[in-house]
């Protein structure tokens, strides 16, 4: 079986009550809403990952006020044809940032296709992924281990 590794780097934004997300279309195209933020590159370093990828994504410059954890997950991608399953393990830094600058637009030939303030109350309603809500558990209860449990996705 194929071993995929993927290290990215999410912002918490959260300003008068909201929490500043993304949209990106699920594996079925399916609309669900992420946290801001992406993939390092090679020789990058995970603050200015996040950096960069916050104002691709939103239009925003932020400032990272805090490293608020590190979530870990491993799944299993079933895939078609000669290259087979992958077993896939994501680690995602997730950081506190305050926007500093920018204006709020949407993403233009990116993994998102907009951008949007969401009333902190309103998160469970919204079709998301579950990096929002260790995110928010990560920001709301600030852990020493820089970690909680969530389950995992189903």
């Amino acid at each position: 079986m194929r071993k995929t590794l993927r290290v990215a780097a999410y912002a918490v934004c959260v300003r008068d009550g909201r929490i500043l997300l993304a949209r990106s279309p699920a594996p079925d195209g399916t609309p669900e809403w992420v946290l801001p933020g992406g993939g390092m590159e090679h020789g990058e370093d995970p603050h200015d990952t996040v950096v960069r990828e916050l104002e691709e994504e939103t239009g925003y410059r932020v400032e990272v006020t805090g490293l608020l954890g590190v979530d870990s997950s491993r799944r299993t991608f079933r895939r078609e044809g000669l290259r087979g399953p992958v077993d896939h393990h994501g680690v995602r830094i997730v950081y506190e940032g305050r926007v500093v600058g920018g204006e709020l637009r949407n993403e233009v030939d990116g993994s998102t296709d907009m951008a949007a303030w969401h009333d902190l109350d309103a998160v469970p309603g919204l079709t998301r992924v579950r990096l929002i809500d260790v995110a928010l558990r990560l920001w709301r209860e600030r852990p020493v281990s820089g970690r909680v449990f969530v389950p995992p996705e189903a």
